[in-house]
């Protein structure tokens, strides 16, 4: 129900993260009446809420579970993917490969297919896991088993991993049938991917992804002569999904093509040039990763309970919202979140990712660049020359100081640092011929 309320004073707007109309997304006017709605923070103009149009048009317009109709055909779409998906255990090249009846076959296979050493062990029952003492990727455990190729959490059978101890390779069974070529590719019809366990970029295999812009070190599928690689996720983006967040509207992959044409993500309010997901006639975008890679529901080790992904502020919220990992306040209309409703805590999807590294990184800088190491695998170990310890791979914190070598920060960044003791640097200052030949 909504009450009739003489405006915001600014001080109090302000508090509330300047909130806009949830009909028309315009300026709420602080010497006008208006309707609002205490228990979800639903604010609308007079005008917009008593419009004989439809009063609550904002449902088709916001990033909300509203009533829309439904605008396609479900035989027209027969292999339609609805996100997000439940939880952390499903997968985009999952579903692409159940949806073609492939999943699962299980055998052993030969390291060789993947240019690596050492064979791989299948693992698809418990009590293989107990046999060679392997967990499965468990965030509130601690626990993090992270896919080679797709770099996905592995939380459940049947997956590969190398047969020596010291080796930290492992695959889900699905990544293990990627086609050794993509044709026709959408964002690059010219020539043929060619599917690449470690792009040719650096000694660490770090790419950025064409299509959805982020760093990686998983498998890619790349083009040799345009120097052009995209993820192994990215290489199989659906034409079209469905999202909770927009029932019953189907959204269409979608590129804009200039930048006058540039959308705001509903999920996370930031522009973008790159692929997305979008609903003409209500104007609605999502980033790709906005899209698919948030699940559901998720498991974090700070709240027994699962927390579900949240696209408005929850109902009978009685305080603020403060995040639990950063504690930092945040709107709960302008981007999402996870909730658990019955502890009444709420987390960025920046601060309760599914992957343990980036919780390393908890702060209201991070909401604006929630994925920037969602596709890297941090924890591998190096050998270098002239440095009595291994170092790892892993993402620099406030505690790691400066790099050694250029002297910036090393917080927020891709590093190499000693355990053994305090030598930490930046990936960039760092020199492959560093590396001991051993390794």
């Amino acid at each position: 129900m909504l009450t009739l309320f003489y405006s915001f004073p600014y001080i109090e707007s302000k508090a509330k993260f300047l909130p806009s109309c949830r009909v028309c997304d315009g300026f709420l006017e602080f010497n006008k009446w208006l309707y609002k709605c205490d228990r979800c923070r639903y604010y609308t103009h007079v005008r917009c809420a008593t419009s004989r149009k439809d009063a609550f048009m904002s449902y088709l317009m916001y990033a909300g579970p509203g009533k829309t109709y439904k605008n396609f055909k479900d035989h027209d779409y027969p292999n339609l993917i609805s996100y997000p998906f439940p939880n952390e255990s499903f997968n985009l090249l999952m579903h692409h490969f159940l949806n073609k009846g492939e999943l699962p076959i299980k055998g052993k296979i030969d390291g060789d297919m993947f240019s690596h050493e050492h064979p791989l062990v299948l693992f698809d029952t418990q009590e293989s896991l107990l046999e060679k003492s392997v967990s499965l990727h468990d965030p509130v455990k601690r626990v993090q088993l992270l896919c080679d190729g797709c770099v996905r959490p592995i939380t459940d059978f049947p997956f590969y991993k190398c047969s020596q101890h010291s080796c930290d390779f492992v695959l889900h069974e699905w990544c293990t049938r990627l086609p050794s070529e993509i044709h026709d590719h959408h964002n690059h019809p010219e020539h043929t991917l060619v599917l690449m366990q470690k792009a040719p970029t650096d000694f660490l295999g770090v790419f950025w992804c064409e299509i959805c812009g982020l760093r990686c070190n998983g498998f890619a599928y790349g083009c040799w002569q345009c120097k052009y690689y995209v993820d192994v996720n990215s290489g199989f983006l659906p034409d079209a999904i469905t999202h909770a967040a927009h029932t019953n509207h189907l959204l269409q992959r979608f590129k804009p093509s200039t930048r006058e044409f540039r959308k705001d993500c509903k999920a996370c309010f930031i522009r973008t040039e790159r692929i997305g997901y979008y609903c003409h006639p209500c104007d609605f975008f999502l980033h790709n990763y906005c899209a698919l890679l948030l699940p559901g529901t998720i498991r974090h080790r700070f709240d027994k309970h699962p927390l579900s992904l949240r696209y408005d502020p929850a109902e009978n919220h009685a305080s603020e919202y403060f995040c639990e990992i950063c504690e930092d306040e945040f709107d709960p209309i302008s981007h999402w979140f996870y909730h658990c409703s019955t502890c009444a805590s709420s987390m960025h999807t920046a601060c309760a990712p599914l992957k343990l590294q980036c919780e390393q990184s908890t702060s209201s800088y991070t909401n604006r660049s929630i994925y920037t190491y969602y596709n890297v695998k941090f924890g591998r170990r190096y050998k270098i020359q002239n440095h009595q310890h291994d170092v790892t791979f892993v993402q620099g914190i406030n505690a790691n100081g400066k790099c050694m070598v250029c002297q910036q920060q090393l917080q927020y960044y891709m590093i190499f640092k000693c355990f053994g003791c305090k030598y930490a640097i930046h990936i960039g200052c760092f020199s492959e011929s560093q590396l001991d030949s051993s390794t």
